[in-house]
């Protein structure tokens, strides 16, 4: 993957000022943004996909990490949403068997707010909405004895289902790669300030500008495209009226936040806990980085700037308690080694009740001055395939009826060609034998990150002493050197808390090693 400033370079002529044409320009680099610039570039379109900040730095971070098909939404009579959902899980899993792996969640039984034949009824039909795509990645759903597991007396029996782990960060990573394999130019810390229609040639002006991480300088590129995407998440209906005289945007989206928290690990074992709440939500506690608990998620009504959006004392209290209902364990906000929040715009649909909103998505083509424009309203990560597939469908019976067809479905994301479940464990074992000196929670660890390409990662590395300092958290000077080099990377954050998750693992001083290390790297450059 080449860093933004290589890819800066193929649109600036010997002057600087040739203007660069492209048939396509992605504006957001959340997981809807990123895997619209693949599948567009794959079908044979030139591509530019920008991002004003680091890819996948907001929304599409900030998830509960899962690739699921959204038991709670049933009770909604959801079943379409459900059933795309999971048929996309098992696609994903096959994709991104790096990145999406099998994951059991325990579903304590509370008599007091949905009886069993009414849990068992949407479990048996959630085991069969996926059809015939679910083979053996994901087993069924049964019910279980509770007595040796970490929960208070009053949870006796509970339930079994299956579900999908994701790194997001990464999982946005792989496709923004994905469209640079493809061809596509891919520019984060660059936002797009300004969009003009030319009703005459049909062109896009775009004036873009490209960012340092401290804004202390910064780089104005102009370029014209014959249509856009609108994919800025929660942006998406305040980019066009600031970017586009005399637009208006069409239709209206919800923000609501979403707040984690993580706290040291509750309980031994591999699977997930979904706890059932008398309010109606639901709060997953799930194994997280080996020595930490997972928790979340929230749903509340949120205004004012994305960007900025954190945890309440409020929202940190709602999931300790929800936690302390159900384990023999209690926590509270002292226990909280760190939390995030990310919002989420979705569709507008006059629900009071911010956890009853459409996790649906509604794909909205205009026309401005004749000029084409394309809108992404709402979505979730397990369906952002999908959803990038009928944009590119849209996309091509509007504008370029002469571009390729579909072809995401059967199509590996980067570092994902190897078959999932035994030959991951398969791969793994080769690893071991190829760099004897690596441990294998290092080597399971890097090919969770990078899967096949871990051997890019390690290449004329024959020893540990080959990795450079070690900063603390698993992170080397060689593997910050990779990341800096292939993976886009500008800022110690980057790395510490999107690339891998190693900050969690990490003293401030070591943070703070780090951050000095990435600073005097690109200061040699």
């Amino acid at each position: 993957m080449l860093p933004t400033e290589e890819n800066l370079q193929k649109m600036t002529g010997k002057n600087g000022e040739a203007p660069f044409h492209c048939d396509l320009l992605v504006v957001g680099g959340g997981i809807n943004g990123a895997g619209i610039a693949r599948d567009a570039a794959g079908r044979g379109l030139s591509v530019v996909l920008c991002e004003k900040d680091d890819w996948g730095g907001a929304t599409s971070s900030a998830s509960t990490k899962l690739i699921h098909g959204g038991l709670r939404y049933l009770e909604q009579y959801e079943f379409g949403l459900v059933r795309a959902s999971l048929i996309e899980r098992d696609i994903l899993a096959r994709i991104a068997p790096h990145l999406i792996f099998p994951m059991r969640f325990v579903l304590p039984h509370d008599k007091s707010l949905r009886p069993k034949w009414m849990i068992r009824a949407g479990l048996f039909l959630y085991d069969r909405l996926g059809g015939g795509r679910r083979g053996r990645i994901f087993e069924k759903s049964y019910m279980l004895d509770l007595h040796d597991h970490p929960l208070q007396d009053a949870y006796k029996t509970g339930f079994v289902y299956s579900d999908g782990w994701v790194d997001d960060a990464r999982l946005v990573l792989c496709n923004v790669a994905g469209a640079q394999e493809k061809g596509a130019v891919t520019l984060s810390r660059t936002e797009c300030r300004r969009l003009e229609a030319d009703e005459k040639t049909g062109l896009w002006t775009a004036a873009l500008y490209h960012k340092t991480p401290d804004a202390m300088r910064g780089r104005n590129i102009q370029i014209t495209a014959r249509c856009v995407v609108n994919a800025a998440g929660p942006w998406v209906d305040s980019f066009l009226p600031k970017a586009v005289e005399g637009f208006k945007a069409r239709h209206a989206i919800r923000l609501v936040k979403g707040s984690h928290i993580v706290v040291p690990r509750l309980y031994k074992g591999d699977h997930a806990y979904i706890l059932q709440n008398d309010d109606g939500r639901i709060v997953f506690a799930i194994p997280y980085q080996n020595a930490f608990t997972l928790i979340g998620t929230t749903d509340e009504s949120f205004t004012g700037d994305p960007a900025a959006a954190k945890i309440s004392e409020d929202e940190k209290r709602y999931l300790c308690n929800a936690v302390s209902r159900y384990f023999t364990a209690k926590i509270d906000e002292k226990d909280i080694v760190w939390s995030y929040s990310g919002v989420r715009p979705l569709l507008e649909d006059g629900k009071e009740n911010a956890s009853k909103v459409t996790r649906d998505y509604r794909l909205d083509f205009a026309r401005h001055h004749s000029c084409p424009i394309l809108s992404v309203y709402g979505g979730k990560l397990t369906t952002y395939r999908k959803l990038s597939e009928r944009a590119l469908e849209k996309i091509k019976a509007e504008v370029f009826r002469d571009c390729g067809e579909a072809w995401t479905e059967n199509a590996v994301l980067p570092g994902g060609d190897f078959s999932p479940a035994a030959n991951f464990e398969a791969l793994l074992k080769t690893l071991l034998i190829e760099y004897h000196w690596l441990s294998r929670g290092d080597a399971e660890r890097f090919l969770r990150r990078y899967g096949a390409h871990t051997r890019d990662l390690l290449k004329n590395c024959h020893h540990q002493e080959d990795m450079g300092q070690a900063f603390g958290g698993g992170l080397t000077a060689h593997e910050i050197d990779y990341l800096m080099e292939r993976e886009d990377v500008q800022a110690a954050a980057d790395i510490l808390w999107r690339r891998t998750k190693s900050g969690l693992h990490c003293s401030p001083a070591q943070r703070q090693d780090i951050e000095d290390y990435v600073q005097q790297r690109k200061a040699k450059k």
